[in-house]
């Protein structure tokens, strides 16, 4: 999760920037990688305002709040985009696909199916945030992540490359080309 805090109209606190940094991990039970978190914390004349800009799998979220403390202001933000957050992944985890035919209607056709066989069928999707990086940089995100792959977009070269974890601790490379 990459986080960033710019300060508006008033000196950088370390403390508010760890702080801020702090409450975005409550997203992370929500989100997967790559997340991006931007704050702006500011200051007009007695009111302090939290503005927070998450992106994460190619959507983006923002809430701001307003109060007389920045702490306030920074919990009331993470409050607001929590909720945003929460109600997205519900939305996208009660989406079902459409089929051509109702589930209901579809008969099987046992003759045309040998016994004993069976189909390959994709059980899970997941959408993955194609991030350019250089392959040092996604070598690098792969000892930081648990998943056992990462798709990225070579920066050098603008194709899509995947990197995944082989059997004994190394990494290999899957670079596309285009004709």
């Amino acid at each position: 999760m990459q986080v960033t805090v710019t300060f508006r109209h008033m000196d950088s606190s370390e403390a508010l920037r760890q702080y801020a940094v702090e409450k975005s991990d409550r997203l992370s039970k929500y989100l997967f990688e790559p997340v991006d978190i931007h704050w702006i914390l500011s200051v007009e004349k007695i009111r302090h305002i939290a503005d927070v800009t998450v992106n994460a799998n190619g959507v983006a979220i923002k809430a701001q709040a307003g109060t007389g403390g920045m702490y306030s202001a920074i919990d009331g933000a993470i409050d607001k985009v929590e909720k945003q957050v929460r109600k997205h992944k519900e939305k996208v985890k009660d989406h079902k696909p459409h089929s051509a035919e109702p589930e209901g209607k579809r008969m099987p056709n046992p003759a045309a199916e040998p016994a004993g066989a069976r189909r390959s069928r994709i059980v899970k999707k997941e959408n993955q945030f194609v991030k350019p990086m250089s392959v040092e940089e996604a070598a690098e995100q792969m000892n930081l992540s648990a998943n056992p792959f990462l798709v990225f977009t070579d920066s050098a070269t603008s194709n899509i490359n995947v990197i995944y974890r082989t059997g004994d601790g190394d990494y290999g490379l899957i670079e596309t080309r285009t004709k």
